[in-house]
């Protein structure tokens, strides 16, 4: 790749992951909706659970579209239509569903709400496919993983706000009149904003700098020579759409039987649990910070610095949230000595990706197997750590599992966001698991998930390295 990028291209990434903050502010906004929707429309919990549903079975149907309009057409949409046009399609799409919301609250129909909320993930959807190969491609491949790490922790400080935003916007003055009717109609203002934003940003995407044919993705004449013709032809993505099944799975299913755990087992109050959920997602910002170090400079003696400081500055974001929620923040100063786990593991992975996955996998299984043979506090820490681990194996894995695709990068991507419904499907597993054999013991689910990670690092280097690509000598490289 001679004409590969010696530099990030911070002037293109940096309108790209305003992309990366939405999906993570409308994911965890959501979860305000459902007892907003469960009160107003009265549902049981089953029915208000479809909000969520909605919108991660959209990512699904979306990668579906997309690939039925690619055999239509007779070939890449992405490739035809270009990764800036792509990106700006999708946020139209999004702002289509965000309108729907007014309708839905003038008429008070549940269903028009959830399909707006599933319009909006099919831009997503979308969006996704184009924005994190994008992400890889502006700038050095050796980085690129990197790239995406700092992607996610710009999503993760959507998740932090959204919620707050979203619930200040809804209950601000709704929640003092008591009035259902006015919690309803209070959810169109902050959507129809959302829908702005949307269009605003695809009008400065396409504005932007942002390349239509990344030098990274297009043909090659190797590529030309190929006789692949789809992405499923190369193992490290068929594999790679397992993992990140599997990773998705694992990350949501630890934090969403949590509460469960500390409740029945340790006794906590449902209002108790809150801090340590919030830890847990704290827990994810906090390792891709760390993560995301080696995309910022290459200077050897700064890196080390940020690497240190990095993972407690999100740590102090964390801390500073729960204070300002009058939580008692005793129990979580000792975390910040699990912290440094993660920084020797992030020093040990020397920034190659499947070194990454196999180091932060293992970790994994040993945090959920403290935590299944472990009680007390220490549990609840082992389980929360998990969070820790999770947090750079979906560029690490999204990096291998499209590594040498070339013109099949966007059909590749797609096939790996449809493999999202990993966070439904194994969260339901480990509780159908739970129900035979205690929630504790349920968490071996989890232990399984992250073998399969720790398998897939180790056996995709070796096939990497038989088509001619070795993270480590891109590494070792420099620029």
């Amino acid at each position: 790749m001679s004409s590969e990028n010696s530099q990030t291209k911070w002037g293109q990434f940096i309108p790209l992951v305003t992309v990366f903050f939405f999906w993570g502010f409308v994911a965890a906004s959501n979860d305000i909706l459902i007892p907003v929707f469960k009160k107003a429309f009265d549902l049981t919990q089953g029915q208000s659970q479809f909000v969520s549903i909605a919108f991660y079975i959209s990512y699904t149907v979306g990668s579906l579209i997309y690939m039925g309009v690619s055999l239509l057409i007779g070939k890449d949409l992405v490739n035809k239509i270009g990764y800036k046009n792509g990106l700006a399609l999708g946020l139209v799409i999004s702002a289509l569903g965000t309108l729907l919301f007014y309708p839905a609250a003038n008429t008070g129909s549940y269903p028009l709400m959830l399909a707006g909320l599933f319009t909006v993930g099919l831009g997503f959807s979308l969006q996704q496919t184009v924005a994190n190969p994008l992400a890889i491609a502006l700038g050095p491949i050796k980085t690129g993983s990197q790239r995406l790490t700092l992607a996610g922790g710009i999503n993760n400080l959507g998740t932090t706000i959204g919620p707050l935003i979203v619930s200040f916007a809804i209950f601000g003055a709704a929640v003092t009149g008591g009035n259902t009717e006015m919690s309803i109609e209070s959810v169109k203002i902050p959507y129809l904003i959302l829908g702005l934003a949307f269009l605003l940003v695809a009008v400065l995407l396409k504005f932007s700098s942002l390349p239509e044919h990344p030098e990274t993705i297009v043909e090659s004449v190797e590529d030309a020579a190929s006789s692949k013709k789809s992405a499923l032809q190369y193992p490290q993505l068929v594999m790679g759409m397992i993992a990140i099944f599997l990773y998705v799975g694992v990350e949501v299913s630890t934090a969403s039987n949590l509460p469960s755990y500390m409740e029945t087992k340790l006794g906590f109050a449902i209002g108790d649990i809150a801090p340590y959920i919030s830890l847990y997602w704290a827990s994810l910002m906090i390792g891709r910070w760390t993560g995301a170090v080696e995309a910022f400079t290459d200077n050897m003696t700064t890196q080390k610095v940020l690497r240190f400081l990095a993972p407690y500055l999100a740590f102090g974001v964390f801390l500073l949230v729960n204070a300002i929620a009058k939580h008692d923040l005793t129990p979580f100063y000792i975390y910040g000595l699990i912290i440094l786990v993660l920084i020797a593991a992030d020093m040990a992975s020397k920034g190659n990706p499947a070194r990454m996955l196999l180091i932060f996998a293992s970790l994994g299984i040993v945090a959920l197997l403290t935590g299944i043979s472990t009680n007390g506090m220490v549990s609840v820490y082992a389980f929360t750590s998990v969070g820790l681990f999770c947090s750079t194996l979906w560029p690490c894995i999204f990096t291998l599992a499209v590594s040498g695709l070339g013109k099949h990068t966007s059909q590749g991507s797609s096939f790996l966001i449809m493999m999202i419904m990993g966070g439904g499907i194994i969260s339901w597993a480990q509780g159908f698991v739970s129900d035979s054999i205690g929630i504790q013991s349920s968490y071996i689910v989890g232990v399984l998930c992250f073998a399969y990670l720790a398998f897939y690092a180790w056996k995709v280097s070796g096939i990497l390295r038989g088509q001619g690509i070795d993270f480590d000598k891109k590494i070792s490289g420099g620029h």
